[in-house]
């Protein structure tokens, strides 16, 4: 899950970015039921990190309402009626133990949504092990890491008016996505509602939680909570007309902020964005991750971001202060080299944002100045 943090009327056309086109997804026929088929056990997977043949699950079923039909050390499906208004897609790389554990509370839930799996290139078995254990999961197994892009294969693979976006590290409350999709539903212009994001082991508040929750952005009168500009992708249930209007995630920016140039778009088409607190995310950190790439595509992807879309002094005074506060080092040097490479194309597409759109970010800055949940940091 990224931080990346906050920000409609008059339609405005952004450019169009389309979604890429994925490798069919496996099917159950294809799936050999002697590699153990059946869902995988909490005990079972108690035992630690998988070594060879896929192990079952993993230890920490979660805190609160997310632990409900565990006793038993089965994750069983929790009371109430399935929504067929929302799907889930989630994206993984390298992390097999934690995707099965992700599908086994996503199975769990009183929604039942269908969930869509893109293996991001993984090579440690993630795809085989999804396909014995959760049959019914549509898998996408893609030979290559398409880091973000993966959420627009899944999302072209679902009719469901939502998509709710979870990542293998994350999981939903029971009931936080039928909350969300009767949000939307009530609300035609409404795009994206992020939830209040708990870290994991703990419970804690995540620190970018306060961030949303009093948002300097002003949005329509209408919106049921605070106004957005941008979202947190592994946290949000998404509009999926909305969603395909502006083309979904950017081919170029791969992975790291990402959500912002998607935000800035919707708000330019006239969509609104909020902050849902009767959602609930749960976050627990992977280990399996690169702070470094991590942190130097952030960087790359904010300075990019705001020359696609600000205007001359906003972008001016973004990047001064973006250069001013990330560390002095090696991997902010090849950040920016990173993104001066990337200048041609920048130039050639930008498109400055209409004035309520660029209102919105305007608003962040001094939150982004402030932020103790938003540094570049590895």
């Amino acid at each position: 899950m990224t931080a990346t943090q906050e920000e409609g009327p008059a339609p405005h056309s952004s450019p169009a970015r389309r979604p890429l086109e994925g490798p069919p997804p496996a099917h159950p026929s294809e799936k050999d039921p002697s590699k153990d088929p059946s869902p995988p056990t909490a005990h079972e997977l108690a035992a630690g990190p998988c070594e060879g043949p896929p192990r079952r699950l993993a230890a920490s079923l979660g805190t609160g309402p997310a632990r409900e039909g565990a006793e038993d050390g089965v994750l069983r499906l929790q009371e109430g009626r399935p929504d067929p208004r929302v799907s889930v897609v989630v994206i993984t790389h390298q992390r097999r133990d934690e995707v099965l554990l992700a599908l086994s509370r996503l199975r769990a839930l009183p929604e039942q949504p269908h969930v869509v799996v893109v293996d991001n290139g993984s090579t440690d078995g993630t795809a085989a092990a999804v396909a014995a254990h959760f049959p019914e999961v549509e898998l996408v197994a893609s030979p290559e890491n398409l880091g973000a892009i993966g959420r627009n294969l899944g999302v072209a693979r679902v009719d469901t008016p939502y998509v709710a976006f979870c990542d293998d590290d994350t999981w939903w409350d029971p009931g936080s996505l039928r909350a969300a999709v009767d949000t939307l539903d009530a609300h035609p212009r409404l795009a994206v509602v992020t939830a209040r994001i708990l870290v994991e082991p703990g419970g804690a508040e995540d620190p970018i939680v306060p961030e949303l929750r009093d948002s300097p952005v002003r949005g329509a009168d209408w919106l049921p909570g605070p106004a957005l500009g941008s979202f947190l992708a592994g946290a949000s249930v998404l509009r999926r007309d909305a969603f395909t209007e502006v083309g979904g995630f950017s081919e170029r920016l791969w992975l790291g902020g990402e959500e912002e140039l998607m935000a800035g778009d919707l708000a330019a088409a006239g969509w609104e964005l909020c902050y849902l607190p009767a959602l609930t995310v749960h976050h627990q950190a992977s280990t399996a991750r690169d702070p470094h790439k991590r942190r130097r595509d952030g960087i790359r992807n904010t300075l990019w971001t705001t020359w696609l879309r600000r205007p001359l002094r906003p972008a001016l005074r973004r990047t001064g202060h973006l250069l001013r506060t990330v560390p002095r080092d090696r991997l902010s040097v090849l950040a920016v080299l990173d993104a001066l490479r990337g200048l041609p194309w920048v130039l050639r597409e930008r498109q400055v944002l209409p004035p309520h759109a660029e209102a919105r970010f305007a608003a962040l800055e001094h939150a982004q100045r402030t932020s103790t949940a938003r540094r570049y940091v590895s």
